[in-house]
């Protein structure tokens, strides 16, 4: 009953973190990773350290809710059976397919959940899947292992290809690697199993290979990636049509013969976009290629490109919000997971937003609401909410619920979140600064002082 009651204010106080601590309780519950861990799992076996408690801690670091894995097992060390050094030992054991595993069942699981809320997206191109695939290179970690500590180098533990569905907004699959040195396309293999018939992939040019188009065209899906300069097999076909504008430039679309191996070929679309401004790399035009019928007109696929950004958004959200790169973790299995774990937790605050957008509409969530503010909610609550009410609570409430039933809780505490408390503050344009002089010779000047100058000068107007 004290329980109840004290549940009862959580949802009045913070509903935001009442419909994460639930959501991940449903998706996330003991029995259910454990389970997924037993029969994916082939080097490592269970032990007394149960996989779901690794996962609990993880998520503590990866929501920001501990600062470090040491952390967050001192502030719970009296309920482990095992030490520091075993909690470590199975981390850098993780094998990168449960991780992998993970991530593809819990969001099969949310989307379930955001479909039931009625928040998901409109669909980007009706009647097409749309999924967006981009790589991440985690930056390196600290020279923490033996071998690494007298060797002045920078320990890259991995890189990962997301899979993105912008209608769900989540990320419904991951492709890690723990080679940091290797490039998205050794991935493309396993990327290709993804991809179902009248599925459309959209891409930048790291995943532009002839034998990776080819290969989705022959299963029947179809494509949007930017053409790369020196790694296709192409000849272009009849002359370059100007067809219109977009908000970035001017759009022109050609005909292309794909030359595959063995006589192979395959005529698609490539779109050209004279762009106005240049691009960070200093490109003045890009081309994207496409085996879309042509009923879908080439302003439409220029347009459709830019929501490649969408999984670059998602990864910026990660960065500043959760703690998906953790330095400390050298070891590239360890670190693979915690950012397989920063994909989860990114895909509970998916569904969560998009359980707003069931209660209070799609573009008031997506034009006023802050996902920073929704993430510091969570990570400042959420310990409250762990000392006051346990595991046993939310498990006994939400772990076997059904993805329709937890849409209606969702629902009916994203009615009570006060939106004013998560609004967005967008900024206007930055100023740029002044271009410094050279470092060499400079000297150092008392910020005090100059604001002192600056009452003693009179403003021009």
């Amino acid at each position: 009953m004290i329980l109840s009651e004290v549940f009862q204010q959580f949802v009045k106080e913070s509903p935001v973190c009442v419909m994460v601590r639930a959501t991940l309780e449903n998706v996330l519950s003991a029995e259910r990773v454990d389970h997924l861990f037993a029969r994916t799992a082939v080097r490592q076996r269970p032990s007394e350290l149960l996989f779901s408690t690794v996962a609990d801690v993880m998520s503590l670091v990866v929501c920001r809710i501990r600062p470090s894995v040491h952390a967050a097992y001192q502030a719970r060390a009296e309920s482990f059976q095992v030490s520091l050094a075993a909690l470590y030992d199975k981390l850098q054991g993780i094998e990168v397919n449960v991780s992998r595993t993970l991530v593809r069942e819990t969001s099969e699981r949310m989307g379930a959940i955001v479909r039931q809320t009625g928040g998901a997206l409109p669909e980007l191109l009706p009647g097409y899947r749309v999924l967006i695939a981009d790589g991440n290179h985690f930056p390196a970690t600290e020279r923490r292992l033996k071998e690494l500590r007298t060797r002045n180098v920078a320990p890259l533990p991995g890189h990962a290809v997301v899979l993105f569905d912008p209608a769900l907004m989540l990320a419904v699959d991951v492709l890690p690697c723990a080679d940091g040195h290797a490039s998205e396309r050794t991935l493309l293999p396993a990327l290709l199993d993804r991809l179902e018939a009248k599925d459309l992939l959209i891409a930048d040019r790291n995943f532009c290979t002839t034998r990776f188009l080819l290969d989705i065209d022959r299963r029947g899906a179809f494509f949007l990636i930017r053409q790369h300069g020196s790694s296709l097999k192409y000849e272009l076909v009849g002359r370059r049509r100007k067809i219109g504008r977009i908000d970035t430039g001017l759009v022109y679309e050609q005909d292309m013969r794909l030359l595959g191996a063995h006589d192979e070929t395959l005529v698609i679309r490539r779109i050209t976009i004279q762009l106005d401004e240049p691009t960070r790399d200093g490109d003045d035009e890009i081309h994207v290629l496409s085996n879309l019928p042509a009923k879908i007109k080439a302003l439409k696929l220029a347009t459709l490109y830019r929501e490649r950004w969408t999984v670059e958004g998602a990864f910026q959200e990660m960065e500043a919000h959760l703690k998906s790169e953790i330095e400390t973790l050298a070891y590239p299995q360890a670190a693979l997971f915690a950012f397989c774990l920063a994909l989860v937790s990114y895909n509970v605050l998916s569904v969560v937003k998009a359980a707003l957008r069931g209660a209070h509409g799609h573009d008031k969530i997506e034009n006023e609401v802050s996902s920073y503010y929704l993430a510091d909610e969570v990570a400042g609550v959420s310990r409250g909410l762990t000392i006051l009410l346990p595991g046993d609570f939310w498990h006994e409430r939400f772990a076997t619920q059904t993805p329709s039933q937890m849409a209606q809780f969702l629902l009916a505490w994203a009615r009570q979140v006060r939106l004013s408390a998560f609004r967005k503050h967008p900024r206007g344009p930055k100023k740029k600064p002044p271009k410094s002089k050279s470092k060499k010779g400079r000297g150092h000047v008392s910020t005090q002082k100059i604001l002192n100058e600056r009452k003693r000068t009179p403003a021009l107007h």
